[in-house]
């Protein structure tokens, strides 16, 4: 299949125009989804119409009114802005989206709503209430999907598929990510949902990331190599479900794990990654499993504070180092 290089802001656009184009019941909604400041559904209603809905300022009114619209047939892609505001849409989603699948007719209602969430980068002026690390939040609650893609190619991918799918799906998207550019295949194309992927194979020690992290992760891998130590990067892209298969092989062949997040350590990814390995993987091990996450902290408003919180790849080399 030909591909063409796209950012990733401009792959997450064309994924949603695509999909409205091909199925008429996808809607957007969210805050000034119109104008919109992170360029994703920018000037989609001049293609769309009123299938491009500016919300009042409510995450909990307008995710509620777009749980509704699934259920009655209407497949809504939410925005919400920054993952801080899904603490006012958690009901709506935690409670109601995540559940009526198995509260209602046996399966009968189905749910197919997407909340896209520009997530993360956790530094700079906006501080403490547009910049945490929430995914690991949501994968506590069965019913629902988590994705976080690191890439333009697996952005639209993944995100074609979320739209695509009868559950309910939360998608992060890392918005230092957005101005990433890589090769995008043309066409139509979906990518599984619940896979993660090898970005990086290497033997002597297993790097778990996701998001904004994964590139780092990938950059330590490199400096690593050539002080001889092979680092095998593995990109999780799906948060919920997790993909067990490929991070326990991985392991299984490496024999350490280290997994970097720019979340708090605390109920983070890496605390479900460590769990998991230590339940069903323990004999492949033979060093203990490193994290690599963000300061138990309160985000900083400024640059250079908040760079002095989050993993770095010098953080993720000294775990590593550790090990091997």
């Amino acid at each position: 299949m030909a591909s063409k290089e796209l950012t990733y802001v401009q792959a997450v656009r064309e994924a949603l125009g695509e999909e409205m184009q091909r199925d008429e019941r996808v809607i957007i909604m969210g805050e000034d989804v119109k104008i919109n400041v992170w360029a994703a559904t920018r000037d989609l209603y001049k293609d769309y119409g009123d299938r491009v809905i500016n919300c009042p300022l409510s995450e909990s009114g307008f995710s509620g009114a777009a749980i509704g619209a699934a259920m009655t047939g209407m497949r809504p892609v939410v925005e919400i802005m920054y993952p801080d505001f899904t603490m006012y849409a958690a009901d709506s989603i935690a409670n109601q989206a995540a559940k009526y699948r198995y509260m209602c007719g046996g399966g009968e209602f189905k749910v197919p709503v997407v909340f896209r969430i520009a997530g993360s980068g956790n530094s700079g002026p906006s501080g403490c209430h547009h910049g945490q690390s929430l995914e690991a939040t949501f994968i506590h609650f069965p019913g629902l999907k988590v994705i976080f893609a690191s890439t333009p190619r697996d952005a639209k991918g993944l995100l074609k598929a979320a739209i695509r799918e009868d559950n309910p799906i939360l998608f992060y998207e890392h918005k230092l990510l957005y101005g990433v550019k890589g090769e995008v295949p043309e066409g139509d194309y979906v990518l599984p949902i619940g896979q993660a992927d090898v970005k990086r194979e290497g033997s002597d020690v297993t790097i778990v990331s996701y998001a904004w992290t994964l590139h780092k992760a990938l950059r330590a891998a490199e400096q690593l190599a050539q002080e001889g130590i092979e680092a095998e990067v593995i990109d999780l892209r799906t948060l919920r479900p997790l993909d067990k298969e490929c991070i326990l092989k991985s392991v299984a062949k490496t024999s350490k794990l280290v997994t970097a997040e720019e979340g708090t350590k605390m109920g983070g990814m890496g605390a479900e990654i460590a769990a998991m390995v230590a339940e069903e993987g323990l004999d492949y091990l033979d060093a203990p499993i490193k994290r690599v996450a963000s300061a138990e902290w309160i985000i900083a408003s400024s640059d250079y504070a908040g760079q002095m919180g989050i993993p770095q790849e010098a953080d993720i080399i000294r775990a590593v180092k550790e090990l091997v």
